[in-house]
């Protein structure tokens, strides 16, 4: 036998017994790289952010307020330090152009960044600072998303994240959110929720709940006169090619289709009288 397990055996420890003492001070070390890190970079981020005009601080603090620490906001913040683009960039608004907010949860943001090229020279167009969730995170944060501003268009969407909420709930906060939104002037337009693979890894019973919650949501939109932009039946017969396997996301041509489609609906309402 070696000397070390000679030595484990002598004290009456095996292998398997000093792993598992040692893993907390790992773990420990671990947490204390992974804060020095976060701390790094929200020191860049906040060294970026001093040198914004005051307008555009103002908006990086609602993102740091809304976006959560977990995901989103980390990555956005490697994301200005790079300087790159991305579906929450402040939006300068041109005065001579209609404004345009999208509200939505991950499929929204994925569509964000082609709409505003679709759309570029057309109209000003921003999203909620936030993956937007369901439809009580809506009603909890909708003053926060519509902010201070004017909006010709708002393009919405809620279905995924609510996709085993009650019937009746989903029902009753639409309509909540849909009579706050009427409130602002704008012409309203809900994206139907899109289509999954079958072979989605929450099961074929997601399917089912996205088309329950689409049927009332289209029962919801009629009856109160909003516009209808039906990604579902867009993107359906062309699912295969765009959508990431197994999941209820899409790749890059995905977005973009979705993206231009958007843009035809917001610029139909734009033209509208």
């Amino acid at each position: 036998m070696k000397p070390v397990l000679l030595l484990l055996a002598f004290f009456g420890l095996s292998q398997a017994q000093i792993k598992t003492q040692n893993e907390p001070t790992n773990t420990a070390e671990a947490a204390a790289k992974k804060a020095a890190a976060d701390q790094a970079l929200d020191d860049q981020y906040q060294a970026w952010k001093s040198k914004l005009p005051v307008d555009q601080q103002a908006w990086e603090t609602v993102l740091e307020q809304n976006l959560g620490n977990g995901f989103y906001l980390p990555l956005h913040k490697k994301d200005k330090i790079a300087g790159r683009s991305n579906a929450w960039d402040f939006v300068q608004d041109d005065p001579k152009l209609p404004r345009v907010l999208l509200i939505g949860d991950s499929i929204s943001r994925g569509y964000t960044l082609d709409v505003r090229k679709a759309m570029a020279g057309k109209a000003n167009v921003h999203r909620a600072p936030e993956n937007c969730g369901p439809t009580a995170n809506g009603v909890k944060k909708i003053e926060i998303w519509l902010g201070a501003g004017k909006w010709d268009v708002i393009h919405f969407n809620f279905g995924i994240h609510d996709r085993k909420t009650p019937p009746a709930d989903y029902e009753q906060r639409l309509e909540a959110l849909i009579t706050r939104m009427k409130q602002t002037g704008a012409k309203l337009i809900f994206a139907t929720t899109t289509p999954v693979p079958p072979d989605t890894k929450d099961g074929p019973e997601i399917v089912t709940q996205i088309a329950e919650k689409n049927e009332i949501a289209r029962r919801v939109m009629q009856k109160h006169g909003v516009a209808i932009n039906d990604l579902h039946a867009f993107l359906a017969p062309q699912l295969e090619g765009i959508a990431n396997p197994k999941d209820v996301h899409f790749n890059g041509k995905g977005y973009e289709l979705m993206g231009q489609q958007v843009a035809k609906s917001i610029t139909a309402q734009i033209s509208s009288p």
